[in-house]
C-alpha cells in the first residue's frame, strides 16, 4: 500500500486554526482505513504541537505523530487557498503534510517518512506541489519523492530557502565558506518523524552550497547510522540539532560543536554551518580551547574504527581499557603518596611509631615490619583517632590501596566493552578480578578483557528464537561469556602468564643503571614522536599499566618509569613555546600565539600542545623532539625520579620523589629540543631572511 492516494489530498482545505485543518486531513485517514480512532489520534497530533509547534519557514507545516490509532505509517496532504497560521515566523502554511505513524513500527517501514522530510527542504519539490492542479498529480509527485521511482520533478542548482539565505547572507559572504572544512552533525527531535530529517537535509545543503562536506547522523525513527570514529576524527566541527538527548555524546569530546535546536537547523542552516566554521578555526589557532574542553555528557563510549586494519583496532581496544583505568591509578596513587608524605613526617617527629603504624592504623607489636601488615579498614575504623596525623596517613593509604584494586578488572573489563560494547563488561570486570587475585597483573588483565571481548561479542551474535532473545543480554550473554573467560584463565592461561608477569616485574626492578638509561631513552623518543599519536600512546600504556601492577610500592622500576614518560611528554610543547620567546621572527603569528597556549598545555603533561608546530613543520619539530624527549627519559630514569601519578605534569610534582632532578630532567630535554629546532630552521634560507630583517 502507498504512503498517500487521492482520497488522502484536500486542495483548497478549509480550516479556522491548525487544530481544526489537522482534524480534516486526520478525517481523511479515517476514510481510507489507516486511522481506528479520530480523537486519539487528533489528540496525539495536539499533544506533539503543545511539545513545539510545527510550522516551519517558507509556508509549510507537518503536524506528525505516533499514535495507536494509526495501523501503518502514511500521511494526508492540503493545500490551504488563504493560509493558516501555523506559528511559524514567516508567515502561514500554504502546505501541509499530516505525518502520522504506528507505535511500533518497524524501521523499514519508517524509512519513507525520513525521504519525505528530507523533501520538504527542496524547492523544486515545493514549487511542484503548489503548482498541481489535482490529487493525483499530488499523489504522482510525493510518490516520485519518497518512492523507488525516480524524483519527477526538475532539479536546479539548489539555492538556500528564502528564510535561511536572508538570516545567513553575512556569514555565508566570509572568506572562511571557501575553506573546504569537514563537519559533522547529529539531529534529533521528540518523536523522530519529521524534524530530524528536515535539519539533516537543511544541514547538509548548506555546508554543501559553502563549499564544505558534511555528514550528519539522525538519531530518528528510522533508526541511526552512527557516526564512525573516523568521520568523528577527521572532523573539523560539530552541529548538534537536538531537541531530545544526544545519544553517545562522548564520542564528540574535544572537538568544537554548536549546539541548537533542531528548528534552528531547519531555518538557518547557512548560519549555523559559518558558526562551525568560525569556530574550527578559533580553536584551530588557539589548541588550548581543545585541551580545555569538557567531555560532552552521554553514555559509555569508545573509539574503535571497526574498519581499520588489526593492528589499529588492537592498539585502540588497549587504549580503552587504559583511559578508563587512569581515574583509578590518579586517584589511589596520589592518595597513597600523601601517605607516604605524611607518614613521613610524623616518623620524624615521633621516633617511636614505626613505619607500621599507618599501614595498620595503630601500633601492632606482633607485627615487625610494613610488608608482613595488609591494611584494614575494619582495624582502622576501630581505632581512629582524628587527632593523629598517623592515622589520617593510614586513612588515605587504605583508600588509596582499595582504589588501585580495581585498576586490573577495570582495565580488563573495558578492554572487552572496546570489543564487544556492554555485554564485555561482566566477563571482561570478573574475569580482571581473577587475574589480579592470581597475581597475573596487567598481563592477566589484558588477557581476560581480550578473552572476555571476543566471548561476548560471538554469544551475543547467536541468531536464538525470539522467545530467549530478551534474556540473552541480561542472563545467557553475561553467565556464557563469564565461564568461557574465567573457566579458561584460571585452568589453562593463569599459570604461564603469572610467570610471565612475575619474571617482567623483577626484570624491570632488576634493570641496572646503564640499562635504566637506554630504556629512558628509548620510552622518552617515543614520546616525542607523534605527541600523542599511535607510538606516544604505546608507551604511556607501558608505564601506566607498570603503574597498576606496582601498586605504587616506592622503590620499583614501575614507578621510575612513570616518571620518565610523563616528564618526557611535557618536553615538546614546552620546548616550542620557549622557542616563540627566544627568536620570535622564525615562527608565524598563528605559531606564536599557538606558543603562548603551549606554556600551559606542555605544564599540564598535555603532548598534544606542540602538534600546531609538528603540522607546519613536521621533519625539524619531530627530529627535535624526539632528541630533547629521549634526554629527558633518559635523565629521570637514570636519576631514580619515581611518579605514583599517571598524569598532572607539574601540579603533582609534590608528589614525585626527588621531584627536583625531575623538574632538572624536563628543563634539559627542553633546552636541548629549543637549541635543536631553533638551529634547524635558523638554517631554512626564508626563516632565516625573515628573522635577520626583523633583527637590523
Amino acid at each position: 500500500m502507498s504512503l498517500i492516494n487521492e482520497q488522502q489530498v484536500i486542495l483548497g482545505l478549509t480550516a479556522d486554526d491548525r487544530h481544526a485543518a489537522t482534524r480534516a486531513l486526520a478525517e481523511t485517514l479515517v476514510a481510507s482505513g489507516r486511522c481506528t480512532d479520530l480523537d486519539q489520534f487528533v489528540a496525539d497530533v495536539r499533544k506533539r504541537e503543545e511539545t513545539m509547534a510545527t510550522g516551519l519557514p517558507g509556508g509549510i507545516a507537518i503536524p506528525h505523530a505516533r499514535s495507536a490509532a494509526i495501523t501503518e505509517p502514511t500521511l494526508a496532504f492540503g493545500r490551504p487557498a488563504e493560509g493558516i497560521d501555523w506559528a511559524a515566523k514567516d508567515g502561514p502554511a500554504t502546505v501541509i503534510f499530516l505525518i502520522a505513524a504506528p507505535e511500533g513500527a518497524s524501521e523499514a517501514h519508517m524509512q519513507v517518512l525520513p525521504k519525505l522530510a528530507k523533501a520538504l527542504m527542496k524547492k523544486e519539490f515545493k514549487a511542484a506541489l503548489a503548482e498541481a492542479t489535482s490529487e493525483d498529480e499530488v499523489v504522482a509527485i510525493v510518490e516520485a519523492e519518497v518512492g523507488e521511482a525516480p524524483v519527477a520533478t526538475p532539479a536546479p542548482t539548489p539555492t538556500p530557502a528564502p528564510a535561511a539565505a536572508a538570516a545567513a547572507t553575512e556569514p555565508a559572504e566570509a572568506p572562511a565558506a571557501s575553506s573546504g572544512l569537514t563537519l559533522v552533525g547529529v539531529t534529533s527531535c521528540p518523536t523522530g518523524i519529521a524534524h530530524t530529517y528536515m535539519a539533516a537535509e537543511a544541514l547538509e545543503r548548506a555546508a554543501k552550497e559553502a563549499g564544505h562536506t558534511m555528514v550528519v547522523e539522525t538519531q530518528g525513527s528510522a533508526g541511526a547510522t552512527p557516526l564512525s570514529a573516523a568521520q568523528i576524527a577527521e572532523a573539523d566541527a560539530v552541529i548538534f540539532a537536538h531537541d531530545v538527548e544526544v545519544r553517545n555524546a562522548d564520542r564528540f569530546a574535544g572537538k568544537p560543536i554548536i549546539d541548537v535546536g533542531v528548528k534552528k537547523a531547519i531555518s538557518d542552516g547557512p548560519l549555523l554551518i559559518s558558526q562551525a566554521v568560525d569556530k574550527a578555526a578559533e580553536w584551530k589557532a588557539d589548541p588550548s580551547k581543545a585541551a580545555a574542553a569538557p567531555a560532552a555528557t552521554g553514555s559509555l563510549a569508545t573509539k574503535v574504527d571497526e574498519k581499520a586494519g588489526i593492528g589499529t583496532r588492537i592498539r585502540q581496544w588497549l587504549m580503552t581499557g587504559v583511559s578508563y583505568m587512569i581515574p583509578f591509578v590518579a586517584a589511589g596513587g596520589i592518595l597513597i603518596a600523601l601517605s607516604f608524605l605524611v607518614a613521613n613526617q610524623v616518623i620524624e617527629e615521633n621516633a617511636q611509631q614505626e613505619i607500621v603504624s599507618y599501614y595498620v592504623g595503630f601500633v601492632d607489636p606482633a607485627v615487625s615490619s610494613a610488608a608482613d601488615y595488609t591494611p584494614d579498614p575494619y582495624n582502622l575504623a576501630a581505632s581512629f583517632d582524628a587527632t593523629s596525623m598517623v592515622y589520617w596517613a593510614a586513612l588515605m593509604f587504605v583508600i588509596g590501596g582499595a582504589a588501585f584494586g580495581f585498576l586490573v578488572p577495570i582495565l580488563s573489563g573495558f578492554i572487552a566493552f572496546a570489543i564487544a560494547d556492554r555485554p564485555g563488561l561482566v566477563p571482561g570486570i570478573v574475569g580482571g578480578f581473577i587475574a589480579n587475585t592470581m597475581g597475573a597483573g596487567f598481563l592477566g588483565g589484558i588477557v581476560t578483557g581480550v578473552l572476555g571481548g571476543f566471548a561476548a561479542k560471538w554469544i551475543s551474535s547467536w541468531k536464538v528464537h525470539k522467545g530467549v532473545r530478551g534474556v540473552m543480554p541480561v542472563v545467557v550473554t553475561p553467565l556464557l561469556s563469564l565461564l568461557i573467560t574465567a573457566g579458561l584463565f584460571i585452568t589453562l592461561l593463569g599459570k604461564p602468564i603469572v610467570a610471565a608477569a612475575t619474571g617482567l616485574t623483577e626484570w624491570l626492578n632488576g634493570i641496572p643503571p646503564e640499562q635504566a638509561l637506554i630504556l629512558g631513552a628509548i620510552l622518552g623518543a617515543m614520546m616525542g614522536f607523534d605527541l600523542g599519536g599511535p607510538v606516544n600512546k604505546v608507551a604511556y600504556f607501558f608505564a601506566t599499566a607498570g603503574l597498576a601492577s606496582a601498586g605504587a610500592v616506592s622503590g620499583s622500576t614501575e614507578l621510575k618509569v612513570m616518571a620518565a614518560v610523563m616528564a618526557a611528554g611535557m618536553v615538546a610543547p614546552l620546548a616550542m613555546a620557549l622557542a616563540t620567546v627566544v627568536r620570535p621572527k622564525l615562527f608565524s603569528e598563528p605559531e606564536r600565539e599557538n606558543g603562548k597556549a603551549a606554556w600551559l598545555l606542555g605544564a599540564s603533561f598535555i603532548s598534544e600542545g606542540a602538534i600546531p608546530f609538528a603540522a607546519a613543520d613536521p621533519w625539524r619539530v619531530i627530529l627535535s623532539s624526539v632528541i630533547g624527549s629521549s634526554v629527558t627519559g633518559a635523565l629521570a630514569l637514570a636519576w631514580g625520579t619515581e611518579s605514583p601519578a599517571p598524569h598532572g605534569g607539574v601540579w603533582v610534582a609534590a608528589l614525585i620523589t626527588h621531584w627536583w632532578l625531575w623538574i632538572a630532567a624536563i628543563v634539559i630535554g627542553v633546552v636541548v629540543m629549543t637549541s635543536i629546532v631553533l638551529i634547524l630552521k635558523s638554517r631554512d634560507p626564508k626563516l632565516a631572511t625573515v628573522d635577520a630583517a626583523a633583527t637590523v
